[in-house]
């Protein structure tokens, strides 16, 4: 019997979300449990409780994770944007994408409905690093916001609607399937075009 590699806590942890992600792609938010993820890697119900606690701790630490890797990929997207080296679709691309392909719509729905509220806090505080890293020197001097402040809550609440009931809804109305990406995009075209032109 061929003795299993010992993991670093990191490691461990690292593991577990790559399989949660995968299984969250593949099955749906229902999917990601202690007993499937374990399963998966090859580890024990106990090992993942150790290092989340229950369910909705494995749930919330996805949610993170994946927050995490998309924040980072459209931070890229947006410094190549104003290098003159990538377009506004992309960022919105990424943005749909991480809420429909890559499962993040569902899991928030999911989470929500389960009553888990809380486990969208890391999510919503991943977004709010990412637009203090685009903009550092936005302020919201009167309760509104800045500008890429509305922006991200708009190109979310977009991505996050699209996930959700994007492809039925443009059936219904006889639109293209990316006409909300198309929309996003003009919407971020025209918002970039105002900062350059202040």
């Amino acid at each position: 019997m061929k003795a299993r590699k010992r993991l670093t806590p990191e490691e461990s942890r690292n593991s577990a979300l790559a399989a949660a992600r995968a299984l969250l792609i593949e099955a749906g938010p229902q999917a990601v449990t202690l007993k499937a993820v374990a399963g998966r890697i090859g580890r024990t119900h106990a090992n993942l409780l150790h290092h989340f606690g229950s369910a909705a701790g494995l749930q919330g630490a996805l949610a993170e994770h994946l927050a995490r890797s998309v924040c980072e990929t459209i931070i890229d997207a947006v410094h190549a944007s104003r290098a003159g080296l990538g377009a506004a679709r992309e960022v919105v691309d990424i943005a749909f994408d991480a809420f429909d392909r890559e499962g993040a719509g569902a899991l928030t729905s999911w989470m929500l409905l389960t009553g888990n509220e809380d486990a969208l806090n890391p999510i919503i505080g991943t977004i709010h690093d990412l637009v203090d890293e685009i903009a550092p020197d936005e302020a919201s001097h009167d309760g509104r916001g800045g500008r890429i402040h509305r922006d991200t809550l708009t190109l979310v609440l977009m991505a996050l609607g699209d996930a959700l009931i994007g492809g039925a809804l443009a059936n219904s109305l006889g639109l293209p399937r990316d006409a909300a990406r198309d929309r996003a995009a003009a919407m971020l075209e025209a918002s970039l075009a105002e900062q350059q032109g202040a």
